[in-house]
């Protein structure tokens, strides 16, 4: 049950994407282009997606179980540290330059098209790269200590 709910709720964000036009890279680079034409659109579905977000972990905050009756995994960390930063600055670069970002990205898979297509190759190797560099950097700390 709960792969199904997993995949429903894959397909209600994909399908909100694709309504709300994020799977369109103009769309996304019309809202960063702040010195010509700028498009708010984004920023409503951002608001959106913040306030849903906001009353969602409100209520799970306050259980010990999904609905489906899984253990809640809330996220806990709370520091600033560099790899937060770096990735932050890494995913921004990629989501400007390309007009993409994951789940968009995703969602336009099934448009067809190279470019998402290249896009989540790319994003794809890079996390393949970042585990390959975390892991070799885990490895040294650990000898060292």
């Amino acid at each position: 049950m709960q792969i199904v709910m997993a995949l429903m709720a894959g397909l209600i964000f994909g399908i909100g994407l694709i309504v709300s036009g994020m799977t369109n890279p103009a769309k996304v680079i019309g809202f960063l282009d702040l010195a010509g034409k700028w498009d708010p659109s984004l920023a409503f579905v951002m608001g959106g997606a913040i306030l849903v977000g906001v009353v969602a972990f409100g209520f799970a905050r306050k259980r010990e179980r999904s609905l489906l009756g899984a253990v809640m995994r809330l996220p806990t960390a709370t520091n600033i540290d560099r790899r937060l930063v770096m990735g932050s600055l890494a995913f921004g670069a990629g989501w400007g330059l390309a007009g993409y970002c994951p789940g968009p990205a995703l969602a336009s898979l099934a448009y067809g098209g190279t470019k998402p297509m290249i896009f989540t190759l790319a994003m794809l190797a890079g996390m393949a790269l970042f585990e390959l560099l975390d892991r070799v950097s885990a490895a040294r700390t650990r000898t060292q200590a």
